[in-house]
């Protein structure tokens, strides 16, 4: 049975997709065959964009369908999404294409929606799925200012929920940081008893809407991968 853990992130919009599919190209640098879940899809006109970039990082020959259950028109909240939609989403069904995934692969991507507290269903969280799937957390976050409200926030929420934290990703972090963005993460890890595993960089040409790897695979993502690989090996909790 392979390992897994959920790619999170204190908003939408902050680059977790981006991590995900990164951490996808420092696995198989790796030489880690990795799987990449995602259980719902917002937004979606056409292909699920977010689910397609994770299958090109990934390489894996698994279908979209397989990546992303359940794809939704409306760029809601999954569970909004879906009832104005008319869906049922299957928490079982979800669980079980889960299961096929970390039977095959050593490690399993699985990406969330938005934050933690988003409801994949009625007032079913993607924290409540961290913890029924018994995933260990990685929170990607912004580096401007407000994110040390916000990433301590989903760190405290999470380990309310009896979640592991195994560390915070900062995306999006800038050529010629300003004071905010020099001192957050020092903040970050001093209050939050968290450590910043990385700071990644805007990254040229890169587009998940158009599908577009751009320079994505110029980053040294094996560091990344490598140290969440240890984590998640350990028994390892920062408190």
């Amino acid at each position: 049975m392979g390992k897994a853990l959920m790619v999170t992130a204190t908003d939408t919009g902050v680059g977790k997709t981006v991590v995900a599919g990164g951490l996808a190209v420092g696995f198989r640098r790796m030489g880690l065959q990795t799987g990449v879940f995602k259980p719902a899809e917002s937004g979606v006109v056409g292909e699920p964009l977010d689910a397609l970039f994770l299958k090109m990082c990934s390489n894996t020959p698994r279908s979209l369908e397989e990546v992303v259950p359940y794809t939704l028109r409306e760029p809601l909240a999954p569970a909004v999404a879906a009832e104005r939609e008319g869906v049922g989403i299957d928490l079982v069904l979800i669980g079980g294409r889960f299961r096929k995934w970390i039977e095959a692969y050593p490690i399993t991507l699985v990406e969330g929606a938005g934050g933690l507290l988003v409801p994949l269903t009625g007032s079913f969280t993607y924290a409540d799925l961290a913890r029924w799937l018994d995933l260990p957390l990685l929170i990607v976050s912004r580096p401007s200012l407000g994110t040390i409200n916000h990433t301590l926030l989903t760190v405290r929420v999470a380990r309310a929920m009896g979640l592991r934290v195994l560390g915070v990703v900062i995306s999006g972090y800038p050529e010629e940081p300003g004071v905010a963005e020099e001192t957050n993460p020092a903040v970050i890890e001093r209050m939050g008893h968290v450590k910043v595993l990385a700071l990644i960089p805007y990254i040229p040409g890169l587009s998940t809407e158009k599908g577009e790897l751009g320079d994505l695979e110029v980053y040294p993502w094996e560091e990344l991968a490598a140290e969440v690989w240890e984590r998640l090996k350990s028994k390892w909790v920062e408190e």
